[in-house]
């Protein structure tokens, strides 16, 4: 351990909001209290978020509802993102089929440009953002009207899934991927994982050392990677140790944690050691040692051997160093062979 909390490092927050301060619509267990702990030191806090079925001042609302005082100006939406892509591509005044809700057909509408809902209105564009009530005629009327080759597609997020009160469920990237299969084409996607969203937040708060949290490697960390931010991933949603250590290179986390309230701890030390066993140099012969606190881990091959116990969050930390170490340019996700040797 240093002496320094986690938090020290960074003059503001860009969080993520499902999977990090609710699950659904409750909140999950300290978390509004360590946010507000955070405001309290004076780092301001934005919320980036992916789910465009609701207006910031409604999820706004929702973060002040659960404890955490928050304006409208303090969450930056996917679909504001994705209007902006629009705006900058259409004419003025262009029609837009919103294949989503109605505080995304707001946000098109402040954008300047006109909400539509068939294909009757010959939309020049079409914007697809998550609604929990839409239904398969839905995305039949987006795959009509995208029939065109000339209509723009935009999709706030491809999130395959979001955590809920009962579980994980389907995201918008599931309802964009059903109009994709209908209709042969790829989307723009304006939120997250792309880098833009997260630039606009450390923007509206003048921040050099902003850090983005959250529970998805797909969306949050490899977007925060992506606008060259620290990055803090936090295992009380989707992304679990198992899936954060073979996570691809540009989805791995500066720092991982249990729990918000951990950012004010002092950041744990990892210290890392490079070897050859080989002879002739042997890829299968190199090996990488890493000891943080009271745990160490060494990888070789495909196996990470970790000297300490699976719930201390300071074994994984030496797994991850070990491990990414051994393996610094991942495009696609591993499985390595986990041993847990007892301390």
């Amino acid at each position: 351990m240093t002496g320094d909390r986690l938090i020290d490092s960074f003059d503001a927050v860009l969080s993520d909001l499902d999977g990090v301060v609710y699950a659904g619509p409750d909140a999950i267990p300290g978390a509004p209290e360590a946010l507000e702990a955070v405001k309290a030191e004076g780092v301001p806090v934005i919320f980036v978020t992916n789910n465009a079925s609701r207006s910031v001042d409604q999820v706004a609302q929702h973060l002040s509802d659960l404890g955490v005082r928050t304006t409208g100006a303090e969450v930056i939406s996917s679909a504001q993102a994705a209007a902006g892509v629009l705006a900058e591509t259409l004419d003025p005044g262009s029609k837009v089929m919103i294949t989503g809700s109605r505080a995304l057909a707001d946000i098109v509408a402040d954008a300047g440009l006109e909400p539509v809902w068939s294909e009757d209105d010959a939309p020049q564009a079409v914007v697809q953002g998550f609604d929990p009530g839409i239904a398969w005629k839905d995305l039949a009327e987006a795959a009509f009207v995208l029939a065109d080759p000339n209509v723009l597609w935009v999709a706030t997020n491809t999130d395959g899934s979001i955590p809920q009160a009962r579980g994980i469920a389907p995201g918008n990237g599931t309802l964009v991927a059903a109009v994709a299969s209908a209709t042969k084409r790829t989307p723009l996607v304006a939120g997250k994982p792309e880098a833009p969203i997260f630039h606009d937040g450390a923007k509206r708060v003048g921040s050099s050392r902003p850090v983005v949290i959250g529970d998805r490697l797909d969306t949050d960390i490899q977007g925060g990677n992506r606008a060259g931010f620290a990055t803090i991933a936090v295992l009380t949603g989707v992304d679990t140790p198992e899936s954060i250590l073979g996570a691809v290179t540009e989805q791995r986390p500066t720092h991982v944690i249990n729990t918000l309230a951990e950012l004010f701890e002092p950041v744990s030390s990892v210290r890392t050691e490079l070897g050859d066993d080989g002879s002739d140099g042997e890829v299968s012969g190199h090996w990488v040692r890493a000891d943080c606190g009271q745990a160490s881990a060494r990888a070789q091959g495909q196996s990470v051997v970790v000297r300490g116990e699976s719930s201390d969050l300071d074994a994984w930390r030496a797994a991850f160093a070990a491990w990414w170490e051994l393996n610094p340019q991942a495009e696609e996700p591993t499985s390595p062979c986990v041993v847990w040797e007892h301390a």
